[in-house]
C-alpha cells in the first residue's frame, strides 16, 4: 500500500464528490458527511443533527486503484479494514461514492 499523501487535485475531486452526495442524498435530513484528510487517509465523519462521529476511513491507493476502505467499529474504537460483515458492505467498490453509501447503511 502506498504511503503517499493525497495529491491536492485528488483532494479537490474528493471534496466535490462528498459535497454533491451531501446535497443530493442528504439534503433536508439533518445529517451530512464531514471529510478530514490526514496523510494518505480521507476520514469520513458524519454530522447527525450537530453530533459528529466517525463512519469510515479511505486510504488513497494512487492512480486508478481507487481507495481502500475501513469501517469504524465503535465496539473497538478503531477503523478496521478487515471487517466486511456490516449492512452496506456490498456498496464498497473502491470509490468515494460507494464508501458514502456503505456508511449510510452501516450507521443509520
Amino acid at each position: 500500500m502506498s504511503t503517499t499523501r493525497i495529491p491536492a487535485q485528488v483532494r479537490d475531486v474528493a471534496l466535490r464528490i462528498i459535497e454533491r452526495f451531501n446535497q443530493k442524498k442528504l439534503a433536508n435530513t439533518g445529517c451530512r458527511y464531514v471529510p478530514r484528510f490526514k496523510g494518505k487517509y480521507l476520514y469520513l465523519d458524519r454530522d447527525d443533527f450537530g453530533s459528529v462521529g466517525p463512519v469510515c476511513r479511505l486510504e488513497y491507493a494512487g492512480g486508478r486503484k481507487g481507495w481502500y476502505f475501513a469501517i469504524y467499529k465503535y465496539s473497538d474504537n478503531r477503523y478496521d479494514p478487515q471487517e466486511w460483515f456490516f449492512p452496506g458492505s456490498e456498496r464498497v467498490d473502491g470509490t468515494i461514492e460507494g464508501a458514502l453509501e456503505a456508511g449510510m447503511q452501516a450507521y443509520q
